[in-house]
């Protein structure tokens, strides 16, 4: 009978848990947004959960990036140790923790890298090693909460930890083992937390702990799990998601918008450069001014959290013990969030486009009409806060969000409900490819409802087939058989439909293909690193093959893909 291969967690599979987690979240940020409602009822934790695992990712990849480039690499490639990636991963959670849930996500990471990452650990992960960085997690966020509350993600975390203790065996084991004992506690939140209870639904923060630990699972052991466990026995339609938004409750008197629940009407978060003696007397102080007080970090860098009445005093509280920087105040009726810098001018543009673009000349096309971009150079697609950063940079009440990249749908999807958050309209049309994208920018029309341009621009991209030729960097498995390295490849809707030697004769074959179904206008995007002629001899093909048909070549820069073709 053959051994089964013991399992471990190195520095390559934490990279691989990053990703993981943050598909696993963008699968299941509206849901979790959904079932938001405590301890304020925001919808925003699926939200929060991302981003902060998205900032961990981000640390992650630019430690693997900082080894790439190092000289001999190509030849030996040590890569990042364990310890390298977990504190990268500990530390982008930390410097981007959003909300109450993303900041004791960030705490239970750091405490998995004090066990992992610490002096005399082992280059690689085990099952004991695990079960004692689970321990640490769960020890450390519940310590770092100041009025820790059962049936929450602190439960759900303390009861991963305790099913890991009972583990015998390799990572697989233990990830499994915490994986089902938090998905059994989420289960049993209701009965713990009232407000639960009464809303029919699961704890938010906990549903998304399931899915980092299912994701986890998978690093370990290349097997999926079910991330996606029953949230809730019947999600309450009334609940503010991501297709609905809250209406804030004012204040009779004043205007004023107040806390609908009549709690701490701001919610305050801000990194802070201090010492251990500072932070204490911080948490005493915070801790009489408001509630869901959450400081997790350390070694002089800490992440402060907090509800309050008072937003300025929670600052003024800031600064007194040391450096507070990146503040974000949001006031939960109104979603206003102040980040520390000048507000934009009052005036703001009633519509906007927002769309991500491969390659420089695309974004000029995209910019003359009218569009504002965000460049996505090859293999280093935008984070959410870049595309958060372009709508603020649109300034306008609506915005149209366009990410061209079916990888980017669930960025998009939480930069979009960050800037709902600030009080703008934001409509996701999810285009796969930049030449969607064209065909629903060129029928947009501002003068029209809302609504019903982004129903005419979301018919259009809709409408439009795309294909791609890019050339195979390594031998892979394809829908078209096994192609090799250097084979050029031709796709139809995000699948390999052709696989040859030659770009000019594998793309004629990919428009043939495309143009089988018909078509009244075939779009060309040509990259730098695609031979002069194909264009032209593509124009010909379309004329001399199609009647009725029209093309337009547009020059796309150094955009990956050697070609991007549009037929609608």
């Amino acid at each position: 009978m053959a051994q089964v291969p013991q399992t471990f967690l190195d520095g390559l599979a934490v990279r691989t848990w990053c990703g993981l987690a943050l598909r696993a979240l963008g699968r299941a940020r509206a849901e979790i947004d959904a079932i938001n409602v405590y301890p304020v009822a925001d919808g925003d934790t699926g939200t929060n959960l991302y981003l902060t695992v998205e900032s961990a990712a981000t640390a992650v990849e630019a430690v693997f990036a900082g080894y790439e480039t190092q000289p001999g690499y190509a030849t030996q490639p040590a890569g990042p140790t364990l310890a390298d990636a977990v504190r990268a991963m500990a530390h982008g959670a930390l410097i981007g923790a959003r909300g109450n849930s993303g900041t004791i996500l960030a705490q239970l990471l750091r405490g998995m890298a004090q066990v992992l990452a610490a002096d005399g650990a082992q280059p690689r992960c085990d099952g004991p090693a695990l079960r004692l960085a689970l321990r640490r997690a769960a020890d450390s966020a519940r310590q770092a909460v100041a009025h820790p509350v059962e049936g929450t993600v602190l439960t759900v975390a303390s009861a991963a930890a305790d099913a890991a203790e009972r583990a015998d065996g390799d990572c697989g084991s233990v990830a499994r083992a915490a994986h089902e004992g938090a998905r059994a506690a989420l289960a049993a939140t209701p009965a713990q937390l009232s407000v639960l209870a009464r809303a029919g639904v699961v704890d938010a923060g906990g549903s998304g702990l399931v899915a980092v630990l299912g994701a986890l699972v998978e690093a370990c052991t290349g097997e999926t799990v079910d991330t996606e466990p029953d949230r809730a026995a019947g999600t309450p339609d009334a609940l503010p998601g991501p297709e609905t938004e809250a209406e804030p409750v004012l204040d009779a008197d004043t205007g004023a918008c107040a806390a609908e629940d009549g709690g701490p009407a701001f919610e305050v978060i801000y990194l802070l450069e201090a010492d251990d003696t500072a932070v204490a007397r911080l948490r005493t102080r915070l801790d009489a001014l408001g509630d869901s007080l959450v400081v997790v970090g350390g070694d002089g860098l800490w992440n402060v959290h907090v509800h309050v009445d008072d937003a300025g005093a929670a600052v003024e509280a800031g600064v007194e013990a040391g450096r507070p920087y990146r503040i974000r105040i949001t006031h939960f009726g109104l979603g206003d969030v102040y980040t520390g810098g000048p507000r934009p001018p009052r005036e703001r543009a009633q519509r906007a486009v927002v769309a991500v673009v491969p390659g420089q000349g695309l974004a000029e096309l995209y910019t003359e009409a009218g569009a504002t971009t965000v460049l996505a150079r090859p293999g280093e697609p935008p984070a959410s806060g870049e595309l958060l950063a372009a709508v603020r940079r649109a300034h306008a009440r609506e915005v149209v969000l366009l990410p061209n990249d079916a990888e980017l749908r669930d960025t998009a999807a939480a930069a979009a409900e960050q800037a709902r958050t600030e009080g703008v309209r934001v409509a996701l049309i999810p285009t796969r490819s930049a030449v969607q994208g064209i065909a629903a920018l060129a029928v947009s029309e501002p003068g029209r409802r809302f609504d019903e341009d982004v129903v005419q621009m979301t018919s259009a991209a809709g409408a439009t087939r795309y294909g791609e030729v890019v050339v195979a960097e390594h031998r892979s498995w394809t829908t078209a058989g096994i192609c090799q390295a250097g084979d050029v490849l031709g796709l139809i809707d995000g699948d390999v439909a052709v696989i040859g030697a030659d770009v000019t004769t594998t793309a004629e074959t990919v428009l043939d293909r495309m143009l089988q179904a018909g078509g009244e206008l075939v779009t060309l995007v040509v990259g730098d690193e695609a031979p002069e002629t194909v264009a032209a001899h593509l124009e010909t093909r379309v004329r001399e093959s199609y009647l009725a048909v029209d093309t337009a070549v547009y020059r796309g820069g150094h955009q990956g893909a050697l070609l991007l073709i549009g037929v609608e």
